[in-house]
């Protein structure tokens, strides 16, 4: 966005930025930027905001990035109440700043949520993430060459839903917008993603177990359906992978009990 005399139109912005160590109370800190540039990123105001402290000495804040392209989902910010702000469908890193108003406030904060404490300032420690995946989010596969692509053939219908579950970036956006701090709609995308393809069919119902056993150990919340999660997701995952990830969930705890009692099962969906 440029203005008529050719310079680039920028903005005046003040800032309360939440401030804390892992352990201790936090608070807001209260800052201005004089002239940002509506062109620039979010991630890039805040760039500006480590550079004007560090300018007066002082201690910068500390914030996740790795991609800044919306793909490894590391820019975990609360803005204006809102994980990613007010934009939907996109990351931290891809909301910019034509999206605000000259001379507004903008509220940063961190995920808000149990499972995620805050490790400094925005911080926080999303290992429970990873424990969730390494509980479960593998197949069983021969290593070594990569096999024919088409030895397995995958009906494009199953082939487009798996892709779309597998879209998840496992941000947590979901987790920190919703009022129960659940995980099911990561754990739904990263467990539909596998179960539907042929190829995940081996560890479906153990897979389905024990990453649902491990989002509990973590400390997630439950699911009571308030939809937040699907709302703020930057890549529109819907709730659907939830409803399967329940199917899944009922279908495998059916197949352990009667195994557990000797009977036999039906199987199948």
């Amino acid at each position: 966005m440029v203005q008529d005399n050719g310079k680039e139109i920028t903005l005046a912005l003040k800032l309360r930025v939440w401030r804390q160590r892992r352990g201790q109370p936090g608070a807001f800190e209260e800052h201005s930027l004089a002239a940002v540039p509506t062109s620039a990123s979010f991630l890039e105001m805040m760039d500006m905001l480590n550079e004007q402290l560090i300018k007066a000495g002082k201690d910068t804040f500390a914030f996740d990035h790795d991609c800044r392209e919306g793909i490894c989902g590391m820019c975990s910010m609360t803005i204006n109440g809102m994980p990613h702000g007010p934009i939907p469908g996109v990351t931290t890193c891809q909301l910019h700043m034509r999206n605000f108003r000259n001379g507004e406030t903008i509220t940063v904060e961190p995920w808000r949520a149990r499972a995620f404490p805050v490790l400094k300032d925005l911080a926080v420690d999303r290992s429970g993430f990873d424990k969730v995946i390494q509980s479960g989010g593998f197949i069983t596969v021969r290593t070594g060459s990569a096999p024919e692509a088409n030895s397995i053939p995958v009906p494009k219908v199953i082939a487009d839903e798996a892709m779309d579950a597998a879209e998840c970036i496992g941000c947590g956006a979901c987790v920190a917008s919703c009022k129960n701090g659940s995980a099911m709609l990561f754990v739904g995308a990263k467990i539909n993603h596998l179960n539907i393809l042929p190829q995940g069919q081996a560890e479906r119902d153990r897979r389905t177990l024990s990453m649902v056993k491990t989002m509990d150990e973590a400390g997630f919340g439950n699911c009571t359906n308030y939809g937040e999660c699907q709302a703020h997701c930057p890549k529109s995952i819907s709730l659907d992978v939830i409803a399967k990830l329940n199917r899944d969930y009922l279908r495998a705890r059916v197949k352990e009990f009667f195994s557990s009692t000797g009977k036999p099962s039906k199987g199948g969906d």
